[in-house]
């Protein structure tokens, strides 16, 4: 895998300064980053916000499907140390959660999942004792194989951000766009055959349990402006698929691993990455439990009336679970 950076649009520090400020002025407003006051305001304080600003979050675009927005410089020591788990974050980076907050309300509609951190619009992505083999945010000893965010829901996100407050290692999160993938038309017709489900991941406990019989889904997808896909191999039963289908899924595997690219953000980056172009995964790493571990944080994008999807997705029971948006449309 080369080790190759993605796209960087930077920020000025003028543009920087202007979008923590407001980001302050809201938390000191409303009192937390949780706050339903803060998240029905996030949509006023975007249009106050800064020509620099709308420019550098402008949608994504290009084959590769990503890019990294530069130039913000969260305080190591002021963020403290890196948490055990996401339930003991607190307050912990609350006005990086409302950066976060500010950029994904400049490219879209946030959203949460009632059954995925308490609801929250921003999750804590670290390295959690007991989770280290699980292929989830919280493990750390195993590669996070390459996946669609929360690839079993047909409401899943459009854009993911994933906003590095700490990485003293380096650790690489790695993505793989389809449309640099070298696929044939055979291979590609296959796998828009919705053959087998995807299930949701082991962070959905309530969507595991979830009754209702599973959809099969396409892997692969035409959206007009070129090929996308919803993957997630970790969480699809392939031993179920016929041997021609599961063919053509390991000639897609083996060409996102060829093209993908690893990424190791530094504190202050924020990751934007299109959910239906690129798969994204982790390294694996040692978490040494100290403090000074690995620690992003993560937010997930809806564009309003973005034709990506097929409408067959408008029929699933996406297993129960219910997308929460930051404020009423």
């Amino acid at each position: 895998m080369p080790t190759c950076p993605a796209p960087v649009r930077p920020l000025d520090a003028a543009a920087a300064a202007e979008l923590t400020t407001a980001a302050g002025e809201l938390l000191a407003e409303h009192g937390s980053a949780t706050a339903p006051g803060l998240l029905a305001a996030l949509p006023a304080a975007r249009t106050s916000l800064g020509e620099d600003l709308h420019r550098g979050l402008r949608p994504v675009d290009g084959p590769d499907g990503l890019f990294v927005l530069r130039g913000l410089r969260p305080d190591d020591a002021g963020l403290g140390p890196t948490p055990g788990h996401w339930s003991t974050v607190g307050d912990a980076g609350a006005l990086w959660d409302v950066v976060l907050l500010l950029v994904s309300a400049l490219m879209g509609t946030p959203i949460a999942w009632d059954g995925q951190q308490d609801g929250r619009f921003v999750h804590n992505i670290v390295p959690s004792p007991g989770h280290e083999d699980e292929q989830t945010g919280a493990s750390s000893t195993v590669l996070l194989t390459p996946h669609t965010e929360d690839a079993f829901h047909p409401g899943r996100a459009h854009l993911l951000l994933l906003a590095c407050m700490r990485n003293h290692d380096r650790i690489a999160t790695t993505a793989a766009s389809v449309r640099r993938a070298e696929l044939t038309a055979r291979d590609v017709a296959e796998l828009t055959r919705p053959t087998v489900p995807i299930l949701p991941d082991d962070a959905y406990e309530q969507a595991r349990r979830y009754g209702g019989p599973p959809a099969p889904v396409p892997t692969l997808f035409d959206t007009g402006a070129g090929l996308a896909l919803r993957y997630d191999p970790a969480y699809t039963p392939v031993a179920d698929a016929d041997d021609t289908w599961r063919e053509a899924y390991g000639r897609l595997a083996d060409e996102l691993a060829r093209v993908s690219v690893a990424v190791a953000l530094e504190p202050g980056d924020v990751l934007v990455v299109d959910n239906d172009v690129v798969v994204h995964g982790r390294v694996p790493f040692k978490a040494r439990y100290d403090g000074t571990d690995r620690w992003l944080k993560r937010a997930s994008v809806r564009v309003a009336d973005r034709p990506t999807r097929p409408a067959a997705e408008s029929g699933e029971h996406g297993y129960g679970q219910t997308a929460l948006t930051a404020w009423a449309r």
